[in-house]
């Protein structure tokens, strides 16, 4: 542990002792009550009236599955306050800049690039490659968790909400430390739609950091193309003063939802990322065990995962069903195997621009290359985990993704 840390370590360390003892007090003065977020993001956002509520029967499950089943210490209780209070007061002053503004609902977004797979496959260094592009518009993690006003192109780099959620990042580093092994954050930095989609509530992202199984099957029985509408229309508001030639985007959560993101997006290109699930399971379940650790009160690895394994195992599932059911031509795929990606990443690039008929200038090629010197592999040290921590057996899981292996990797090891 680095000098500097040592004090952070103690801090954490008070904090999560701290809330503990604090949980059973802290219900009471901290309740999770649906209506009461709702006032207090409406006061956050300095309006009064509510006229787009499709958001209330999520938030009343989610609301309900927190209290009833994600043993939230004090630390989980106050964080997933203040995270609601946000995403709900982000969408009034949406939906009020766009009463004020009748341009934004005009906006077109035209052939968008949204990059997906199953976690942990590379779609996060692709994403970060296709920001050099100038021509790209990625969102990153500022503007979506601050979408109001839309963003302006004179300020974009200087916007004061840049150091602010950077601030608030900085909290989040010092209480998670190992969060950043596993996915980098700041505030400059593209980020995943889950973001976006969690304004919905509709949305995978609370069940990444809670334990909140009523919620996420109750999220699978909704009609996917609800959430991608609000995607949409978040795009409009981001893109309003700020444009470029195409957005560029991002989320493993696409390959679930593509039977709702397609009808939506049209004309959507889909870029898919391809890895030996048993390469992914453990990595992901890391994930939701590092964050879940930060706000629950106790966390079971060895549920953790086999809740992750059954959550891809539909996602690829899902994902591979719309493909294939003709709701978008074949030309508007583009598959990219993890290994091709860490052999010779701006090269499925070319090939992806190719597919796509981008063009691909050599000064644009140049800052991919530099970006990639610039962002190791492990920049922040390496994540370490096996399939036996949560309670995964490579046999079976191995025959859970014998299709999907068959399909997409196993011809193309074959080649190598």
């Amino acid at each position: 542990m680095r000098l500097a840390e040592a004090p952070w370590a103690a801090v954490r360390t008070f904090i999560h002792l701290g809330a503990r003892v604090a949980e059973r007090p802290a219900r009471p003065f901290l309740p999770l009550d649906a209506m009461r977020l709702v006032d207090a993001a409406r006061r956050r956002a300095e309006v009064r009236d509510v006229a787009d509520t499709s958001f209330l029967d999520g938030l009343h499950v989610l609301v309900g599955s927190l209290e009833t089943e994600a043993r939230l210490n004090l630390v989980g209780r106050i964080t997933v306050r203040e995270d609601i209070t946000r995403l709900l007061a982000n969408r009034f002053r949406i939906e009020r800049d766009r009463q004020r503004d009748a341009g934004i609902a005009a906006e077109e977004i035209r052939r968008p690039i949204f990059i997906t797979g199953m976690p942990r496959s590379g779609s996060t260094l692709l994403h970060g490659l296709l920001a050099q592009d100038p021509a790209s518009r990625v969102p990153q993690t500022w503007e979506m968790l601050n979408p109001s006003p839309a963003p302006e192109r004179a300020t974009y780099d200087s916007d004061p909400r840049i150091a602010r959620v950077e601030r608030e990042l900085r909290w989040f580093k010092r209480l998670t430390p190992d969060f950043q092994v596993i996915h980098d954050v700041g505030a400059r930095l593209p980020e995943e739609c889950t973001i976006i989609i969690a304004h919905s509530f509709v949305s995978s992202q609370f069940a990444s950091m809670y334990d909140v199984p009523t919620y996420s099957r109750w999220c699978d029985t909704q009609d996917p193309r609800a959430k991608y509408e609000w995607h949409r229309r978040f795009l409009q508001h981001l893109q309003r003063r700020f444009r470029a030639e195409r957005w560029v985007l991002k989320a493993p959560v696409h390959l679930n939802g593509l039977a709702g993101l397609l009808p939506v997006y049209p004309d959507a290109r889909v870029v898919m990322t391809h890895r030996d699930p048993l390469e992914v399971l453990a990595s992901e379940a890391s994930l939701h065990t590092t964050l879940r650790r930060t706000f629950t009160a106790a966390v079971d690895p060895v549920a953790v995962g086999r809740e992750v394994t059954a959550c891809i195992e539909d996602d690829i599932r899902r994902g591979l069903e719309a493909r294939d059911g003709g709701l978008a031509s074949p030309t508007q795929f583009f598959d990219v195997v993890y290994s091709d990606v860490l052999r010779d990443a701006v090269g499925v690039v070319r090939r992806m621009y190719d597919h796509f008929d981008l063009p691909l200038p050599p000064a644009v090629e140049a800052r991919m290359r530099r970006f990639l010197v610039e962002n190791p592999k492990e920049k922040h040290g390496p994540h370490r985990y096996t399939l036996a921590q949560f309670g995964l057996d490579p046999d079976e899981e191995g025959r859970r993704y014998d299709a999907y292996r068959e399909r997409f990797l196993v011809e193309r090891r074959a080649t190598c």
